[in-house]
């Protein structure tokens, strides 16, 4: 298999993402309504009406991006004949996207999915005080490089590396004041760019314990079953499927980096060719083509990507 099935985090939401696989598929309008059901709310009318700032709202986004995966998901499955154990050497996802790689894998039900990541925005949102915390991205800086900036800033308070995204991509993540010093820092030395992110919360870092607390007590609650093929530990850039584990890291990934550069590299390493991004946007397809050489990223969102990537998993399994 030289095929990886990868799911988008933050940031790749978009107000009307999903509605044209919904209109065209049965199989992703039931996603939609399942998610709806789950949450006891229309959240997909936030999802395809908006306003956007609403669907940004981080209690929103992460069931949001994980509806719209999922319902992609159903839609290769039905009808370009798409097999999660079959066809994917493994899959992982980008923060919450981890969730969505879990639940395409039949690890976790979508409506446990959705509850759990509505449950992990609440609290992601609550765990600082707005305006306590900034997280910063440093371009044209390798990882070394940007932990030594944020270890530098701290000076006593919290700033470390929360993604590793590649491509000379890395976020910083921690209290105001010690990013804002990351930002100047990192400018001294050279990177091409540094700007604070306009992000509610200081997400993969210390100050996300209590959130992580709470990811601990609902998880625990939850039925997680090995997944059909491994999942790429955003946390370990290395395969799990131990359902005690993969609860584990799943509440260590609250407050710890999001090593993606390393994950795609793993997959690479191991054979993995094609890199199937599902769900909203191509901000995945867009980094593997940066960390991976020779690697094709084929992003899934809509009705027209369907046949290229039934094509292009063809095109994997004669790789």
């Amino acid at each position: 298999m030289t095929a990886a099935f990868t799911f988008p985090g933050q940031g790749s939401q978009a107000v009307g993402m999903g509605k044209a696989l919904a209109d065209a598929f049965p199989v992703a309008r039931a996603v939609f309504e399942e998610v709806d059901t789950a949450l006891g709310e229309k959240l997909t009318a936030i999802i395809w009406e908006g306003p956007a700032e609403t669907l940004q709202l981080t209690e929103n986004a992460q069931p949001a991006l994980m509806a719209v995966s999922m319902a992609a998901l159903r839609v290769l499955e039905a009808e370009a004949g798409f097999s999660v154990g079959r066809d994917a050497a493994f899959v992982a996802g980008h923060s919450l996207g981890e969730y969505s790689a879990l639940a395409a894998a039949g690890s976790l039900s979508i409506a446990d999915t959705a509850r759990l990541l509505r449950t992990r925005g609440l609290a992601m949102q609550k765990a600082v005080p707005v305006g306590v915390g900034a997280m910063a991205a440093l371009l044209g800086m390798d990882y070394e490089a940007a932990v030594a900036v944020a270890e530098e800033a701290a000076q006593g308070e919290v700033c470390q590396a929360a993604n590793d995204n590649g491509g000379g991509q890395v976020v910083v993540s921690g209290n105001k004041a010690a990013v804002d010093r990351a930002v100047d820092i990192a400018r001294a030395k050279g990177a091409k760019r540094a700007m604070l992110l306009p992000v509610s919360a200081p997400f993969h870092c210390k100050l996300m314990q209590p959130a992580a607390d709470v990811m601990a007590e609902a998880l625990s609650k939850v039925t997680i079953k090995a997944p059909a093929s491994p999942l790429v530990s955003n946390v370990l850039a290395a395969p799990i499927s131990d359902p005690d584990e993969i609860r584990r890291r799943l509440v260590e990934q609250v407050t710890g980096t999001v090593r993606w550069r390393e994950s795609i590299a793993y997959m690479a390493g191991q054979g993995v060719t094609r890199f199937f991004e599902i769900g909203a946007g191509k901000v995945l397809s867009g980094l593997v083509k940066r960390i991976a050489d020779g690697a094709v990223g084929v992003a899934v969102g809509g009705p027209a990507d369907i046949a290229a990537a039934k094509d292009a998993l063809a095109a994997a399994k004669t790789a």
